[in-house]
């Protein structure tokens, strides 16, 4: 796993939270705390990849702001190599959200137009074609447009490459539906398997069959903290995360669990340990309040995994 190069294309941007003291009271004011942090789930694997150890680079639309400052500088902090593309007269994208004083979510606003400009031409720059060349693994989120995540899929497909893919939302999955084929993972949530696929169904270990047949050879579903799947070819497992004393907060668990999952793909590990990494990192992340865990690292990951259950296996 040292050593190797991760290049990851998609969201990096501002992360504004407001959580509200108290019952939630529609049409008022309501009093509440305020938290922000640079954020994006591309950004979030990023930053846990390269606390683990590897060699990541960031590429994503930025603005020239005081936003974009600070998304810089968690990049540095991290060790990620930063590599924008910067609007200087455009601001950086920004997501708003509103929480109930028990995380759940009220509302959320995703001021994300800056990612429209990353279109396919830009990967066709000899710097970005370099860039998938020396990757030893492509990560994108679903930031993007459809057919800037469709070119790069197939890029990566000409030149032999892993891709994987990070879902984001229901409304922005979609945008991958018809790459699906090039993709080696998709790591998702039941929402988003089910926009995806359109069924809705009762029985979780049903997941696997379904999003074969839309086209998927790799994926991994999170359940909350019921089991997660993960599926790759013939094989299928499932992991149930351990129970939590402290619960910081769940923004970047899905995330995490992708880095964690990919960084145990790259060393050569089998899907049950691969899962079982993934869930650790959550473990890691959900105990943080911050959306990628100070405290990430390949020593702490290896502790958590040892309080991860075995994996079942489904098929």
């Amino acid at each position: 796993m040292t050593g190797s190069k991760v290049s990851i294309f998609g969201g990096a941007h501002i992360d504004r939270r407001g959580r509200i003291c108290g019952a939630t009271a529609p049409g008022a004011s309501n009093p509440g705390s305020w938290f922000e942090e640079a954020g994006g789930g591309g950004f979030n694997a990023a930053r846990n990849l390269a606390r683990l150890g590897l060699e990541v680079r960031m590429i994503s639309p930025r603005g020239g702001d005081a936003a974009g400052d600070t998304v810089a500088e968690a990049a540095a902090a991290a060790g990620v190599i930063d590599n924008p593309f910067v609007f200087l007269d455009r601001k950086t994208p920004s997501y708003t959200a509103i929480l109930e004083s028990d995380g759940n979510l009220v509302i959320a606003l995703a001021d994300m137009d800056l990612y429209r400009l990353f279109s396919p031409r830009r990967l066709q720059q000899r710097a970005m074609r370099e860039v998938v060349s020396s990757s030893d693994l492509i990560v994108t989120d679903a930031n993007l447009p459809e057919e800037t995540l469709a070119s790069l899929i197939e890029r990566a497909a000409q030149q032999s490459k892993p891709i994987a893919a990070i879902a984001i939302s229901p409304a922005k999955v979609v945008r991958l539906a018809n790459s699906l084929a090039g993709l080696s993972f998709l790591f998702m949530n039941e929402a988003e398997a089910r926009a995806l696929t359109g069924s809705d169904v009762t029985e979780a270990a049903e997941w696997p069959a379904l999003l074969r047949a839309a086209g998927l050879s790799g994926g991994v579903i999170t359940r909350g903290g019921r089991p997660a799947l993960a599926f790759r070819q013939g094989q299928a497992v499932a992991v149930t995360p351990p129970a939590l004393d402290a619960l910081g907060d769940v923004t970047g668990a899905g995330d995490a669990l992708a880095a964690g999952f990919l960084a145990a793909f790259l060393s050569g590990e089998p899907l049950d340990v691969c899962l079982r990494s993934g869930v650790a990192a959550a473990g890691i992340t959900v105990r943080s309040p911050l959306a990628v865990s100070e405290k990430m690292s390949r020593e702490m990951l290896a502790e958590a995994i040892r309080l991860v259950p075995p994996a079942e296996i489904l098929s």
